[in-house]
């Protein structure tokens, strides 16, 4: 699973062909929480409320992105890596 991004321990990242809805991981430490692209919801796991609160802060910067990135999985093709939160 590419890593598309990294900041502050948190890492981002997609799988290639994965099922629909648009959506991606998040981890940190021992926890994973997968975010779904379109309203932002936590489809399932979790993350510390800190870490959560920055990849939604991260996400939203990077929505268009983000969707990109799915279309590009989609189509089995490497997603681009996108800038850490700063």
């Amino acid at each position: 699973m590419p890593t598309i991004s990294f900041f502050y321990g948190v890492v981002i990242q997609m799988f290639a062909g994965d099922h629909p809805p648009p959506h991606f991981h998040a981890l940190y430490a021992e926890y994973e929480a997968v975010i779904d692209l379109r309203d932002m919801r936590l489809m399932r796991g979790s993350l510390p409320r800190r870490a959560m609160a920055l990849v939604l802060e991260w996400v939203a910067e990077h929505r268009d992105e983000m969707m990109e990135n799915w279309d590009l999985c989609q189509r089995m093709l490497p997603p681009k890596k996108i800038a850490p939160l700063k």
